[in-house]
């Protein structure tokens, strides 16, 4: 298989106009046309009557000349003004005709972006894989732009070539049948060795140009990518004066995506060679099919008016044949850019249908059978296999989850983290994770949360994630656009949202973002719920990221919450009031974190040590649950 390299050097597949182009298409065909009665069918359907309807007018208008011929040759005035009324008709019908397909294709692009963009996106935002394919699986390049940019080319691309390919073979079977009353068998003959000729040699240029349309965009997302992290970061950089380094790494990858279009151009250039040569071939063809027979007698009864307009209107019947079979090697380019813009979006489709299933096949939850576990202080089980019972509903109803044998690592690795891993998460007991940097702290919380796979062990989870229930304080604050109150209130669901807001206390949020110290907020956005476009991560400081953090989850006031260096940007004495609001709220916490004060506000350690080791014990001399 031809492989091509990537940005980090692995080599992955070309791709091509064959097969597997095919099958990749007819996956996605189902989302541009989802059901007989949907509207993308009823627009094409549509489109399709005003393409035919077109080929009726433009047959007409093409046989205009050859009356003019026939009219003025015989000098007939009457018919001079009757037939040019007709042609007036014609001419102001095809332009309505026209502009209304145009308007009808732009409708079709527009409803088909929006079908495979939603659809695209459903599977996207499926629980974690998001994540899975940014984080973890890394085999597809730039996701953001294959659902923005590659889906929207790729359905502006087939709104345009989609009802010419239906229209043409109904098209060319008409003209056929008109070109041979004209010049017999020799001119649909001639016609159609010409197209075949054409088709092979454009076929073998079409190729290359597919792989480097799929490169380009691969190179382009990677530019894009660049200026992005530069945006996002832009203070970070500023700070270490980055300015030139990072002017140099922009450049490249600017050079490589300039050096992939020069290959594109240089590719495209055969190509489009070919097809202006045999879209001028075409022009004379007529003029030598019809050129036999006048030679060969078989006109010489005609007057000269009478053979001027069937020359006229052979030239007409076979030109226009040339054209719809030229108007097929025509769209080449755009089937290309079509190509390859599919193979971009198909193969998203298709990673995230396999790390789907991986998801599904991949358990961590218990199946309701669960075992319950004691532990002494250096992490080994206390219990024989035999004397383990199974937990009473009391325990079931206060452990929010169970690890049991639990082995992690990170993925793609064959460094164990952690290995026979066993504790859980106890009402009321506030569990300190420890451990020096990389040791597999915030990986423990991956694997808690599900966005890991463990493997080996099992983790059961006896309450479901939800924001009042288990509510997980990522290590890096994440905050969407919107207004203040749809951060604190995030991450509940539009209707939810909605319903909160309607329903919701006011006075709450006052009170949680002045025991925060966040009151200022207030003044400076005018209010709850004025909707600001700025960046929350450009506007607020860390420190001021992990309080609204709080904010949001005294608001929520789940029954637990796991926070990853969640209060490392605010001072000591904040610190201790944010955890002693949350033992206020009867919220049961499990913390990652390096400093020593948060001792002070949790029952017990567990420490890991990055090389499959860890132990557990009491902090304040509090009773290891098990």
């Amino acid at each position: 298989m031809d492989l091509a390299p990537d940005r980090g050097g692995r080599q992955s597949p070309k791709v091509k106009f064959d097969l597997v182009f095919f099958k990749r298409f007819l996956r996605l065909f189902y989302w541009f046309f989802p059901s007989l009665k949907s509207i993308p069918v009823l627009l094409f359907v549509f489109l399709l009557c005003l393409g035919l309807l077109e080929q009726y007018v433009i047959y007409n208008i093409g046989l205009i000349p050859s009356t003019y011929y026939k009219i003025l040759g015989d000098k007939d005035h009457g018919e001079f003004w009757k037939q040019t009324g007709i042609a007036l008709a014609l001419i102001l019908t095809e332009a309505f005709i026209k502009s209304t397909s145009l308007y009808v294709v732009s409708l079709l692009y527009i409803t088909w972006r929006g079908s495979v963009s939603n659809k695209l996106q459903k599977i996207y935002f499926k629980d974690v894989l998001y994540y899975k394919l940014n984080v973890i699986d890394k085999s597809i390049d730039n996701p953001d732009q294959r659902i923005t940019q590659d889906v929207d080319k790729m359905c502006d691309n087939f709104s345009q070539i989609v009802a010419p390919l239906i229209i043409s073979p109904f098209t060319i079977g008409y003209y056929v049948y008109q070109c041979s009353k004209s010049t017999g068998y020799l001119g649909p003959v001639s016609v159609l060795i010409f197209f075949i000729i054409a088709t092979i040699i454009n076929k073998i240029l079409m190729s290359p140009v597919v792989n480097f349309v799929f490169l380009k965009e691969r190179m382009e997302g990677y530019f894009r990518f660049k200026h992005m992290q530069i945006r996002v970061n832009a203070e970070s950089a500023a700070f270490y004066r980055a300015g030139s380094i990072e002017r140099q790494k922009s450049n490249m990858y600017l050079e490589r995506l300039l050096n992939t279009q020069k290959k594109l151009v240089l590719r495209e250039y055969a190509l489009n060679f070919s097809i202006n040569v045999f879209d001028y071939l075409g022009s004379i063809l007529s003029y030598i099919t019809i050129a036999f027979p006048i030679f060969l007698g078989v006109y010489n009864s005609f007057s000269a008016s009478d053979l001027s307009a069937l020359i006229s209107k052979n030239a007409f019947v076979v030109i226009y044949l040339i054209s719809c079979f030229t108007k097929l090697i025509d769209l080449s380019a755009q089937v290309t850019d079509l190509a390859g813009t599919t193979h971009r979006v198909a193969q998203m489709v298709e990673v995230l249908g396999t790390l789907n299933d991986q998801q599904c096949s991949i358990s961590n939850t218990w199946d309701g059978d669960t075992q319950g576990f004691g532990w002494n202080e250096i992490g080994e089980t206390t219990n024989t296999p035999d004397e383990i019972s199974q937990p009473s509903e009391e325990q079931r109803k206060v452990a929010a989850f169970r690890a049991c044998d639990v082995f992690f690592k990170v993925p793609d690795s064959e460094h164990y983290l952690c290995k026979d891993l066993c504790f859980q998460l106890e009402t009321g007991v506030y569990i300190l994770v420890t451990g020096d940097s990389g040791c597999g702290k915030s990986s423990l919380l991956r694997v808690i949360n599900g966005i890991w796979p463990i493997s080996r062990g099992s983790i059961d989870h006896s309450i479901n994630l939800g924001t009042h229930t288990l509510l997980f304080l990522p290590q890096k604050p994440y905050f969407t656009d919107g207004s203040l109150r749809q951060q604190v209130l995030f991450p509940l669901k539009g209707e939810e949202e909605k319903e909160e807001t309607l329903c919701g206390d006011d006075d709450l949020i006052y009170k949680y973002l002045d025991a925060v110290g966040l009151s200022h907020l207030l003044q400076r956005l005018g209010g709850l719920d004025v909707v600001v476009d700025w960046n929350w991560y450009d506007e607020l400081s860390p420190g001021e990221m992990q309080r609204l953090s709080f904010v949001r989850l005294f608001y929520h006031k789940p029954r637990f919450a796991v926070l990853d260096e969640a209060t490392s940007q605010v001072g000591l004495n904040a610190e201790k009031d944010l955890y002693r609001m949350c033992r206020e709220l009867n919220i049961t916490v499990m913390s990652v974190g390096h400093r020593d004060s948060l001792r002070e506000c949790h029952d017990i350690e567990l420490h890991l040590d990055g090389k499959g080791g860890w132990f557990l014990r009491p902090i304040r001399g509090h009773h290891i649950p098990g």
